[in-house]
């Protein structure tokens, strides 16, 4: 085990190693195995703001523990912008091997030298807007927006971006603020592409959202998850994540009481990206972790958490295949582009939709 991990009072948890033993079986990509035994050289991986309980971290580590009981896995819960920050007070003696964040926070990370360059499983098959050329970060699930929609609060379940702006969803819908939330930001790219626009215009979906406040049909905007207030019945229509919506269909209790809709127009994909660490203490450890996790079974594992997989193809398990069905209205959203534009959004939608 490396004397260097000084992980103190960040670390949430360790996942105790048992006696290593290889697997059996084929590997699930060439070198497994030998990755594996230089992994178990190190005997751990320090894996940055992989909290449990999201995007199923909880069951990845399961399974990773399953098949490499050699390696422990220890794990805290930033929020990715605490992230680089932890990384950056660290970086002359760096404590994490990996470190997962929205994929802006990766760009942070990259452009102060933070993470190193790995190319993982699959990496190839991503779609350019979904990894840096090189592997200093990429993505390894997408959060997706969709109509949350309460069918006890609305009669008609809205099935396109044109169907919002209909009189009979007056002060019906509520959204994240995107000028202080990063889902905020996703959902004016996702009303853009939703009506006409694209990653270089993005004035089509800011007057799209400002058109639904003229309308009447905005309940509110908020500035943080109003997850816990769909649940209580107290919003008819979320523009939200996809996930939060199977989450509350499936685990949550809604059951039937919710419907979760892509609109038909078109919809953005967020990306979720993960980085190895520039000069981390295990970084055999690091490369079988994010390997592992961009395999089809990893990537398998992320679906089953209601995240959709981002390598393009991966079969997804029976429990969740008709839970996410094929939406090629999906746009990825370009994180580069995306962080360019972040004024212009903010500015435009504070005078389309609050007149400022």
């Amino acid at each position: 085990m490396n004397r260097h991990i000084g992980i103190g009072a960040l670390l949430a948890c360790s996942l105790l190693a048992s006696p290593a033993s290889a697997f059996e079986g084929e590997e699930l990509y060439e070198g497994e195995k030998a990755l594996y035994e230089a992994a178990q050289e190190e005997g751990m991986v320090v894996s940055f703001d992989t909290g449990p309980t999201w995007a199923n971290w909880a069951a990845q580590f399961k399974a990773f523990k399953e098949r490499y009981p050699g390696v422990e896995i220890v794990y805290n819960d930033l929020g990715s912008a605490a992230t680089v920050v932890a990384l950056d007070k660290s970086k002359n003696r760096p404590q994490a091997d990996t470190a997962y964040y929205f994929a802006a926070s990766a760009l942070d990370a990259a452009e102060k030298g933070l993470v190193a360059y790995f190319e993982p499983v699959n990496f190839d098959k991503l779609p350019e807007a979904f990894r840096h050329e090189s592997g200093q970060w990429f993505t390894i699930h997408t959060l997706n927006v969709a109509f949350l929609v309460n069918t006890k609060l609305v009669e008609n379940v809205p099935q396109s971006w044109a169907d919002l702006l209909k009189p009979e969803y007056k002060n019906a819908i509520v959204y994240q603020d995107p000028r202080s939330t990063g889902q905020g930001q996703v959902v004016a790219f996702a009303a853009a592409f939703g009506n006409g626009g694209d990653m270089d215009n993005v004035q089509p979906g800011i007057d799209y959202l400002g058109e639904l406040t003229k309308a009447g049909n905005v309940l509110r905007t908020v500035g943080t998850t109003p997850y816990a207030q769909f649940l209580k019945g107290e919003i008819p229509i979320w523009i939200g994540y996809e996930n939060d919506g199977l989450k509350a269909k499936h685990l949550d209790g809604m059951g039937d009481d919710i419907a979760v809709v892509m609109p038909q127009e078109a919809s953005a994909a967020a990306p979720y990206a993960i980085s190895l660490v520039k000069d981390g203490p295990n970084p055999n450890a690091g490369k079988l972790w994010l390997n592992f996790i961009m395999t089809e079974m990893g990537q398998g594992i992320f679906a089953e958490g209601f995240v959709r997989p981002s390598v393009p193809g991966v079969t997804l398990p029976e429990s969740v295949a008709d839970k996410l069905p094929d939406a090629p209205q999906l746009q990825p959203v370009d994180i580069v582009k995306a962080t360019a534009k972040k004024a212009e959004i903010d500015a435009g939608w504070a005078k389309a939709v609050l007149g400022q």
